[in-house]
């Protein structure tokens, strides 16, 4: 290691006797020597930009093999503390925090379409498969509208608001409405209600096909086309002839043989244009108590 002399050093170095130098060159060796001693025991003092990390105590069961990790993900390093103090630091439960993996619940963290939680196929599947729906009925709508299977999500988005423009609906709780989905959902090859959403992508039209299965002509099917119903600001859209027609065509394509329908005679003429034609007289016995609304009674 090299000396480094001081400007006072240097000054008296060249103004000094033989004597004085040969003395003082003594001296610089023993000093050197000594420096030599002491930096072969003394700690080094220079810093490394990664010191070696410290165990971590254990805390709960771990064994404090791995060092702390911090929440950004990089390593908290401490120097080990001396035995002879150790005793002296009172020792503190060590405080983490944790950071959840599971999703968060899905309406509070959800990004939001107009005030209301946006679902997708990975949280909120269709009823049935969307490959169902006829494509040339889906390129008539209104622009900006859509059809699709029914969603779990459509409980707030009008599904049930557009029902009541048929008949009574009640109010059924969130609880009781995923009961009934989870049923209907479970007999997908049976069930299939779709909706048509307006710009805002509010549910503003409704229908089914429920798929009967037969022993009679050769095990057949047959669809009966229930529940048909668009909301009152949107009539006179065709939106009732563009479900009639998605319906239709979903019955077509699972195999059945036929679709058939009840309504009132007031309403004979719409689906006369729609491609039906009267088959018959519909009978009812209802069991229920209470009265019945016009649909009901029709």
């Amino acid at each position: 290691m090299a000396d480094v002399q001081t400007p006072t050093e240097a000054s008296l170095l060249s103004t000094s006797n033989p004597a004085i130098e040969s003395t003082e060159s003594e001296s610089q060796s023993q000093s050197r020597e000594a420096g030599t001693k002491v930096s072969s025991t003394a700690p080094s003092t220079a810093t490394t930009t990664e010191p070696t990390p410290a165990p971590r105590t254990a805390v709960n069961g771990d064994k404090g093999s791995e060092p702390a990790t911090l929440t950004n993900g990089t390593h908290a390093y401490a120097p080990a503390p001396d035995a002879s103090i150790a005793t002296a630091i009172p020792t503190t439960k060590a405080t983490t925090t944790s950071t959840s993996t599971s999703a968060a619940p899905l309406l509070a963290d959800e990004p939001k379409q107009n005030g209301k939680p946006a679902f997708n196929d990975e949280n909120d599947p269709p009823l049935f498969s969307p490959s169902l729906i006829s494509e040339e009925v889906a390129a008539r709508l209104p622009e900006g509208y859509t059809i699709r299977p029914l969603r779990r999500s459509d409980y707030y988005g009008g599904f049930l608001p557009t029902l009541r423009v048929l008949t009574t609906v009640g109010e059924p709780t969130l609880a009781e409405f995923n009961a009934r989905y989870d049923f209907i959902s479970s007999r997908n090859d049976t069930y299939y209600i779709l909706v048509i959403c307006d710009e805002t992508a509010t549910v503003v039209g409704t229908g089914a096909v429920i798929v009967e299965r037969k022993f009679i002509h050769n095990m057949g099917l047959v669809g009966h086309i229930e529940d048909i119903a668009v909301a009152k600001n949107q009539q006179g859209k065709k939106l009732g002839l563009r479900i009639i027609q998605s319906l239709d065509a979903v019955a077509e394509k699972v195999g059945c043989y036929k679709s058939i329908l009840d309504c009132s005679e007031a309403n004979e003429g719409f689906y006369v244009k729609c491609g039906f034609k009267r088959a018959g007289l519909e009978m009812a016995h209802y069991y229920e108590p209470g009265p019945k609304s016009s649909y009901e009674r029709s």
